[in-house]
């Protein structure tokens, strides 16, 4: 409600908060069978990235969330070397408006952000969905392929869009977005035309996405159950990063659900999410794709976690990608497949409200379409333990 309401509960107040997160990474088999390291920095102790945000009531309709990003290893360079990385991070801003009377309570809004789905107010959304935190220097820790929807667009695009929330009840909201030049380059700040490390994603035109959600609460309990989609046309970079607005568009097509169901009775917290996109790609020019000129990704991701005393927990995630094989699209896999599937074991402490302490082990059933020599090369889909340390905390 607090984000519904455009952060604007409460009292105005100096809105400057920081964050930083580090890690260390463990990674079972860390040379493929050419010898070449798989995770760099591996059993090192890393500081990963700090943050600034400004965030809060600006007037009593008006408010914000803006956040900006240090990445420490961000990318390596020619050289080798590790190079840090400033950039815009996550921002909201919102004009909102609640017309409460006898018998219903509306909420009205409008947004202004620059990651689909930063806008959503539960956690089986893209932007804040689990793993909240991954390590920052290994290649193989996380999916390499998902939905455009799943982070693609992030710090690349401006959103506008409107938003109802009636009753506690029913929210519903549509959005249009483009790219975050302009004017608006300060919601893509830190990439550009022509970086090879953070090139600028272009996206034609006015491109919508439409989020319906059914919501209900009881005593300790809550529901939501929703669904969601974005259709994207993206324009085609060059091999020096510089788009290319003459060979036409890759059109991506992303519908999803989701649901959510949380017990929130002290000492004891419950949340159990569920999450599956379809994206269906077409791309006449065969820009992204080779083999052929339509394609589709699937992703899906179920989560639970149990908390004790807002102290101590544990979470359990499970994740599953497929989707049509192509040879250039993922020219790293042996099988020219996304297909990717594991678990996410985790238990974590939270000694005080602003610090986390977790080991997680990510256990891979398969990569890149196979259990064993994915790549070509003999490597096998094997697990990837990180322990970590970061700010997230389920409510």
């Amino acid at each position: 409600m607090f984000k519904l309401n455009g952060y604007t509960l409460g009292e105005r107040t100096i809105p400057i908060a920081v964050m930083a997160t580090g890690d260390l990474t463990v990674t079972r088999r860390n040379h493929d069978a050419t010898g070449n390291v798989v995770s760099p920095k591996d059993g090192l102790p890393v500081f990963d990235s700090a943050s600034i945000f400004l965030a809060g009531k600006i007037t009593d309709k008006i408010g914000g969330f803006a956040q900006f990003t240090y990445s420490n290893y961000d990318h390596q360079g020619s050289d080798g070397q590790w190079v840090g990385h400033w950039a815009s991070d996550n921002t909201d801003f919102r004009y909102v408006d609640r017309i409460i009377g006898d018998t219903s309570d509306l909420i009205l809004g409008t947004t202004v952000h620059n990651n689909p789905t930063v806008q959503d107010v539960w956690n089986t959304a893209p932007a804040w969905s689990y793993p909240y935190l991954s390590s920052s220097t290994s290649a193989v820790g996380a999916p390499q392929f998902l939905p455009i929807m799943e982070g693609a667009l992030a710090q690349q695009v401006v959103g506008v869009g409107g938003y109802l929330y009636w009753n506690r009840t029913i929210y519903a909201e549509l959005t249009a977005y483009q790219t975050a030049d302009g004017i608006w380059s300060f919601l893509s700040k830190g990439s550009k035309a022509g970086d090879l490390a953070h090139p600028q994603t272009y996206v034609r035109g006015y491109n919508p996405y439409l989020r319906l959600a059914v919501t209900r609460e009881w005593g300790p309990h809550n529901i939501m159950v929703g669904a969601f989609g974005l259709n994207v046309n993206v324009y085609p970079n060059d091999p020096n990063e510089f788009p290319i607005f003459t060979q036409g568009v890759t059109r991506y097509r992303d519908i999803g659900v989701d649901a959510q169901y949380q017990y929130l009775l002290e000492p004891n917290t419950f949340t159990a999410q569920a999450r599956y996109i379809r994206e269906n790609i077409s791309d006449p020019n065969n820009l992204v794709y080779g083999d052929s000129q339509s394609a589709n990704l699937k992703s899906l991701r179920l989560k639970a976690s149990y908390i004790y005393q807002a102290k101590y927990g544990v979470s359990l995630s499970f994740f599953n990608v497929t989707g049509s094989t192509d040879t250039v699209a993922y020219a790293g896999s042996a099988n020219a497949s996304p297909a990717t599937q594991g678990w996410t074991p985790e238990i974590f402490w939270i000694p005080v409200q602003n610090i986390r302490v977790g080991l997680q082990y990510t256990h891979f059933t398969k990569y890149l379409g196979a259990r064993s020599n994915y790549d070509g090369n003999g490597r096998k889909a094997v697990p990837r333990p990180a322990e970590r340390s970061d700010h997230k905390r389920e409510i």
